[in-house]
């Protein structure tokens, strides 16, 4: 038992759903399932449908239970099992793209850089302008560079953890945000030119837009 003491509280508690215990794994949805909802809201921009998906997402997670083995992080299994149900979930509803923006928390992430920091009521709305159009723009992205931008920005996933989730290198992810970001100075260059530059994420070489 010293070596589950060492691992993740997360690890820990979905070892011992492993070996029965129901109230780990009503500790694992008291402490995930929010942002799992949130970060599947992002990718399919429907309430209703991303409630259903972490549904889904925790009733796969319980199913494996008796394989599960603490090789990664558990929030990097758990995202990987969201982002698989989400870009399913999008390709399967192609064609009813109702556009809905992301949620106001993300956007004002991204806002920061781009809004004045004493607005006055015509700067207010030049800034709601603004925040729209980059709502959109990160709407607009490709399907995986979403999910990367997303997990990399509001979930502050690491580099390998996306890559896992995403079940590609290291350098796809980088090659993934870093043309997520290029795409978004380019659509909101009229904003602030290079304020959405992401000075952590060089262009690498590897592919993986889609």
């Amino acid at each position: 038992m010293e070596a589950v003491a060492a691992l993740e509280r997360d690890a820990q508690l979905m070892l011992q759903v492993r070996e029965g215990d129901e109230t780990s794994f009503a500790l694992l949805l008291e402490r995930h399932r929010g942002p799992v909802i949130n970060f599947l809201y992002r990718m399919v921009q429907d309430r209703a449908v991303s409630e259903e998906l972490a549904q889904e997402v925790f009733l796969r997670v319980y199913r494996s239970r008796a394989s599960y083995e603490p090789a990664a992080k558990f929030t990097t299994w758990l995202f990987r099992i969201a982002t698989h149900l989400a870009l399913n979930a999008l390709r399967d509803n192609q064609k009813a793209k109702g556009r809905r923006s992301l949620d106001h928390d993300f956007g004002e992430a991204i806002e920061r850089h781009v809004a004045d920091r004493q607005p006055t009521i015509e700067q207010e709305l030049i800034r709601n302008t603004q925040l729209k159009e980059i709502r959109l723009a990160i709407e607009a992205l490709p399907e995986k560079q979403r999910a990367a931008v997303l997990m990399h920005k509001y979930q502050g996933l690491e580099y390998a953890q996306i890559a896992q989730a995403l079940q590609c290198s290291e350098s796809a992810v980088k090659s993934l945000i870093f043309r997520a970001y290029q795409t978004l100075r380019s659509r909101l260059a009229h904003m602030a030119p290079g304020a959405l530059q992401d000075t952590r994420t060089r262009q690498p070489g590897g592919a993986g837009d889609r």
